[in-house]
């Protein structure tokens, strides 16, 4: 079997139990109007350069081999649904996921989400947000269009650039962006309201960027500049390997703060003028509750 980045092998799979799988949310989910969380899996095996997860290391709910090998395995929780069945609360307003994408590659052996949805399904709560890259949500858009009849669901989808030889510097394992624009329309044909999620904002033209999320989604657009410890002074930031990638690429002012300004205010200029709305941060994934 192999990956979405070109043939990679997919990395190992292991399973467990878990305590419990639904979370209190806090810091910037929190500030964004969701009450709990939701992850599948500890790990990702798209293992993203940028992603902050490994950063935040206990305080993530992770393992230290979790972040010292990040992107090497995951780790399913085998009784999410049961979990679930147990947990699930009419009030709450649930976001999965910030740890893990729920439809990482290894996903369409495990069909852990399946499972999820029908928990969801059967013991709806007030909004339930997918966030995810992996165009294998497809394969549960049924089970999508159960769940939107009982509860507020939207599908944040990540778009990080217009230019796929960015993508395969940044996420090599993810699939290029014009599978995943296709997949974001062929949610909103079937009726799921979907957002393009600019976020993390790679290396790109703003405006071609802007415009392919556009034509996409007929929703608002969200944004998100690549963390860092310049405006950031404490908890999840960009990982040093995608600081990495940037210094070889030529692109370390992406990492800036005013710079990262100057794009998000380029695309907010496009996004605007088509009559939607653009926010970033907080006020961004806020969006996605109402």
């Amino acid at each position: 079997m192999e990956d979405a980045g070109g043939g990679a092998p997919v990395p190992p799979v292991y399973r467990a139990r878990a305590r419990g799988i639904l979370s209190r949310t806090g810091g910037f989910i929190r500030d964004a109007g969701f009450t709990h969380s939701l992850t599948p899996a500890r790990n990702c095996t798209y293992g993203c350069t940028y992603c902050y997860v490994p950063t935040m290391r206990i305080y993530g709910g992770l393992r230290p081999e979790d972040w010292r090998r990040w992107g090497k395995f995951t780790t399913f929780k085998e009784n999410a649904a049961e979990l679930l069945a147990k947990e699930l609360r009419p009030e709450q307003i649930v976001y999965c996921s910030p740890l893990v994408d729920p439809y990482q590659p290894v996903e369409r052996r495990e069909r852990s989400m399946p499972g999820i949805l029908r928990a969801l399904i059967a013991r709806p709560p007030a909004a339930f947000v997918v966030q995810t890259r992996g165009p294998l949500i497809l394969r549960d858009v049924a089970l999508l269009l159960r769940l939107a009849e009982k509860t507020r669901l939207r599908v944040s989808f990540s778009i990080t650039t217009n230019r796929d030889d960015v993508r395969r510097r940044y996420e090599p394992r993810c699939e290029p962006i014009d599978e995943r624009l296709r997949a974001v329309r062929a949610l909103e044909a079937a009726g799921i309201r979907t957002f393009c999620t600019l976020a993390p904002i790679l290396p790109c033209d703003p405006a071609a960027l802007a415009d392919l999320a556009l034509a996409a989604s007929a929703g608002d657009v969200i944004g998100d500049p690549l963390h860092s410890r310049a405006v950031k002074r404490y908890g999840a930031t960009t990982r040093a390997e995608a600081e990495r990638v940037s210094a070889a690429g030529g692109f370390e002012r992406w990492h800036e703060p005013e710079f990262q300004a100057g794009v998000a205010a380029a695309i907010r200029r496009r996004v605007e003028t088509a009559g939607r709305r653009f926010a970033t941060g907080v006020e961004g994934f806020r969006l996605l509750t109402l």
